[in-house]
């Protein structure tokens, strides 16, 4: 058969199927149903490790006219990409395009979904798929070719990403006199790239690692997937952190497992927010930022302690993007200030962190 021509089905756990094309590896696959609607960045999104366990409905109708870069490294990681895989389970979009032109392209999409062994299926209509997952929230999915058995459909939000996700042992990114532990729950590469641009030595640790005993100047937890309450040894080492007094900053799924060190609750979102353009205001200066985003889970800022406070609110859902400490350097945001894809309205909050760290 014409490649292209395949027959593949997205099928969802209420029963509803969108048939369609494959453009990826032929294989079935299981995962979590979500949207993004960013509109480019699609090989930083893919790569991305806040999506492990996830099938992806990228909302944007064109995707694949500028191909994907090479494998250059750049402070000995992957130049373009998040990290040095595709980490959604599978991809689905509403048109493909085979053809791709960009001065940087290496190869199709196409090419490295087959080469990275993830599916993919064109052909869907993306709007009414996102209309049904904005009104009934994420749901299970699975992608099965018409030609292969079927599976059972999969949570991954029982599993712990952050395990897999995460190095293994501890990796030194030597640059500057200032070091910060990194706490590895899926870092993005943007994020350690940030703080080499700025003379800064990270030390990239486990998950699990208890970094309280390395010598540093301040203590970053990153981004990644699933549910933060998987995060046991994380949330147990961060409360030890805290009476260090070291700044600590947390991004995305590290600012609710600081929040949970700290003593408050976190809860799934409806559907999420994976986008490139969500606003979120600061409190105080009532000033709105455009961010970056993917996350499913949420802090619940009314259940923050007395001496901590909501630092910046979704301005579509009224959702916490962000706590802060009233007298001590501990600050995490739900949004990423490295974007990657997306505006670096928020870069400043690197800066911030690190007036902190030399000071």
């Amino acid at each position: 058969m014409e490649f292209g021509k395949q027959p593949i089905k997205l099928i969802l756990e209420d029963g509803t199927v969108f048939e369609g094309y494959s453009f990826g590896s032929p294989k079935n696959v299981s995962g979590e149903l979500v949207f993004n609607t960013g509109m480019v960045g699609y090989p930083e999104t893919l790569t991305d490790p806040s999506y492990r366990g996830q099938i992806l409905v990228l909302t944007y109708p064109l995707i694949g006219n500028y191909g994907v870069p090479g494998d250059e490294r750049e402070y000995d990681l992957s130049k373009y990409f998040e990290s040095d895989q595709i980490q959604v389970q599978g991809l689905v979009v509403a048109e493909y395009s085979f053809r791709y032109s960009h001065w940087n392209a290496k190869r199709s999409l196409s090419e490295w979904l087959i080469e990275q062994g993830v599916p993919a299926i064109y052909g869907v209509d993306t709007r009414a798929l996102t209309i049904r997952l904005r009104d009934q929230g994420t749901m299970l999915a699975k992608i099965v070719r018409d030609d292969a058995r079927d599976i059972e459909f999969t949570d991954p939000n029982k599993q712990n990403l952050v395990a897999e996700v995460s190095v293994k042992e501890p990796v030194f990114y030597k640059k500057g006199k200032s070091r910060i532990a990194l706490v590895d729950c899926g870092v993005k590469n943007n994020i350690i790239k940030a703080f080499l641009k700025r003379d800064i030595t990270v030390i990239r640790v486990p998950w699990d690692c208890d970094f309280t005993r390395e010598r540093v100047d301040g203590i970053l937890v990153s981004n990644g997937p699933g549910d933060p309450m998987m995060c046991a040894e994380t949330i147990e080492n961060v409360k030890r952190a805290l009476t260090l007094n070291l700044p600590i900053l947390g991004i995305c799924l590290g600012s609710q497992i600081l929040g949970l060190a700290a003593g408050a609750r976190t809860y799934k979102l409806k559907y999420g927010h994976r986008s490139q353009n969500q606003p979120c205001k600061e409190s105080g200066t009532k000033r709105c930022y455009i961010t970056s985003q993917n996350h499913g889970y949420a802090l619940d800022a009314d259940t923050l302690p007395q001496d901590w406070r909501e630092w910046f609110v979704n301005n579509n859902d009224q959702t916490n993007e962000g706590i802060i400490h009233i007298s001590k350097p501990f600050f995490g945001t739900q949004f990423h200030p490295e974007a990657s894809p997306g505006p670096d309205d928020t870069e400043f909050l690197f800066d911030m962190f690190l007036r902190a760290v030399t000071s």
